[in-house]
């Protein structure tokens, strides 16, 4: 297959820096180009040595790149739209970060515009590409715990505030400035923000839907933040699966400019745990569990190293298989859309101190 041309958009979501070793080393891909928000990001961007042009102008980048096929976006959220009006009109490919928008007005248009141009549209949700999740997955559909009753799962990091500063601007992140309430000086924006995934696996490993969330955002553990950094979710599904989830920055960690070992505080600075019980048994995943610990740099005390498999090559091949065979990728703007639906749903939740019934 011939290799697509991809570039890389804005590089200032926290994931970008996942990227580069996969586009660079991919045979699928020929990576011809970055352009940066910030001389900030440029300069970091270049401590990397990747030999790949980095372009303060996207505009620029396009027009001296007309050979780019395909994008990743890595802009605040508040961006995406603005891009992908572009990439459609050239019909560029577009692998989105996880929150295309929480704007569901913008949500429809783009989906509108992916349907005109013909282009792929694939959401970034790399936990489909973990080895964990696809047991979890075969196990969900041999039955192997009968009916499924209850579905508890952990999304909990510290906070990619510090390095990528636009998370915690309520109209980068979450879109506009929504209190979280009436008596909460507080906006939309935060933890829940940042993760999605558990909301988006329940769909997909019980292949239901949501029929109500209610959700409490708790009081900061980090000063100074506008947004939310620790909340709770329960609710249940249509097919009668009751879940809790807690999608929180409940890990503390050093406030770094550029994130590297010695961020995390607690030893391990990610747990998504998944706790499911059926009627025929129950099953427990830690989905980042295989972790290398060491006491020493850069603070003298406990620093992990991850080991686990790299979600992104299954993520860029499900990609590039996409583009050149015309197929549609298993997370796309219609199918992620109910997701980001229960998000503000629960943002709703918070507001109201009620529970938020989800529309068939």
């Amino acid at each position: 297959m011939k290799p697509i041309k991809i570039a890389i958009i804005s590089l200032t979501h926290g994931h970008t820096r996942k990227y580069f070793q996969t586009l660079k080393e991919n045979p699928l891909l020929d990576w011809v180009a970055v352009c940066a928000e910030s001389e900030r990001v440029r300069d970091i961007f270049a401590a990397n040595n990747y030999d790949v042009p980095c372009y303060m102008d996207e505009e620029e980048m396009f027009r001296r790149h007309p050979e780019i096929e395909a994008v990743v976006l890595a802009s605040a959220n508040s961006r995406h739209i603005h891009q992908v009006r572009r990439c459609a009109e050239r019909g560029i490919h577009v692998l989105s970060m996880k929150i295309p928008t929480f704007d569901m007005a913008e949500y429809d248009e783009m989906i509108r515009l992916v349907d005109r141009s013909g282009i792929v549209f694939q959401i970034e949700l790399e936990m489909h590409y973990n080895p964990v999740i696809s047991r979890m997955k075969s196990l969900f559909e041999k039955r192997e715990l009968g009916n499924v009753l209850s579905f508890n799962a952990t999304n909990i990091t510290l906070s990619p505030v510090w390095a990528f500063p636009w998370q915690g601007v309520p109209e980068d992140s979450y879109g506009k400035r929504v209190p979280l309430s009436a008596s909460d000086t507080r906006f939309r924006g935060g933890a829940l923000c940042d993760h999605p995934h558990i909301f988006d696996m329940i769909r997909w490993l019980t292949g239901s839907d949501f029929e109500y969330v209610y959700a409490e955002a708790g009081g900061n553990i980090r000063a100074g933040l506008e947004v939310e950094d620790i909340l709770l979710v329960n609710g249940k599904m249509k097919n009668g699966v009751c879940f809790l989830f807690d999608p929180s920055w409940s890990r503390l960690e050093e406030k770094l400019e550029v994130p590297g070992p010695g961020w995390e505080i607690f030893p391990k600075r990610m747990e998504v745990n998944f706790n499911i019980c059926g009627t025929s048994g129950a099953m427990l995943a830690d989905c980042f569990g295989p972790n290398v610990y060491h006491n020493g740099k850069p603070n003298d005390r406990y620093t992990v190293q991850y080991t686990y498999f790299d979600e992104w090559i299954g993520l860029m091949d499900e990609f590039t298989d996409c583009i050149r065979n015309k197929k549609t990728p298993k997370i796309n703007l219609g199918w992620h859309k109910r997701t980001i639906e229960v998000m503000n749903a629960c943002y709703e939740s918070i507001t109201s101190g009620q529970p938020v019934y989800l529309n068939s």
